[in-house]
């Protein structure tokens, strides 16, 4: 995954298959999106890897500051786009529909980590009181957070050998299902 910082919006991350609402801030979002065929747009990307599929998800972590009684109020817009022009599945390599329907499910546990960083990002910054150094501190907890997603994607991919262990894949998927279940609301 890669971040680029910029004043205001905090960053921008890719993930790949190889890859505030509180007193003190208001949050918006959207919800889950279910990963079909036709997401994935983009030109192929590096296959010497092996690698069939990328999804490409962006969360920008952008806010507006208002100081109020000696703390700052922050209204955050922290958004997940999918990049369906930057999505790639290498078809001329799927040689079924099982196959297609495999490569989707994995995908969309790369996409599945990158909304458990968004929510996670919301639900962060809404119990959060800012003060003066209000930029320092949302980047410090966008930066703590994307690190802990960052590392699950890549642990992800480690231990269903990017979805040939399908034992692996399996358990990761009852996984992300439950964290879907059990999420809290943002």
């Amino acid at each position: 995954m890669k971040f680029t910082l910029v004043p205001k919006t905090i960053g921008r991350m890719v993930c790949f298959a190889t890859i505030w609402l509180s007193f003190t801030s208001f949050c918006s979002a959207q919800g889950y999106h279910q990963l079909t065929n036709d997401d994935f747009r983009g030109n192929i990307g590096n296959i010497s890897m092996g690698v069939i599929a990328n999804t490409n998800c962006t969360i920008d972590f952008k806010y507006v500051a208002h100081q109020q009684n000696g703390y700052y109020r922050l209204d955050f817009d922290i958004r997940l786009v999918l990049n369906n022009n930057k999505s790639w599945i290498d078809r001329r390599r799927v040689t079924s529909a099982e196959m297609l329907n495999q490569i989707l499910k994995h995908e969309q546990g790369h996409y599945t980590v990158a909304f458990m960083e968004q929510q996670e990002l919301i639900r962060t910054v809404s119990r959060t009181v800012f003060h003066e150094d209000y930029q320092s501190e949302a980047r410090r907890i966008f930066n703590r957070i994307d690190a802990k997603y960052k590392q699950l994607n890549l642990d992800y991919d480690a231990a269903t050998r990017h979805m040939l262990n399908r034992e692996q894949q399996q358990s990761w998927d009852a996984y992300f299902e439950k964290q879907l279940e059990f999420m809290p609301p943002g």
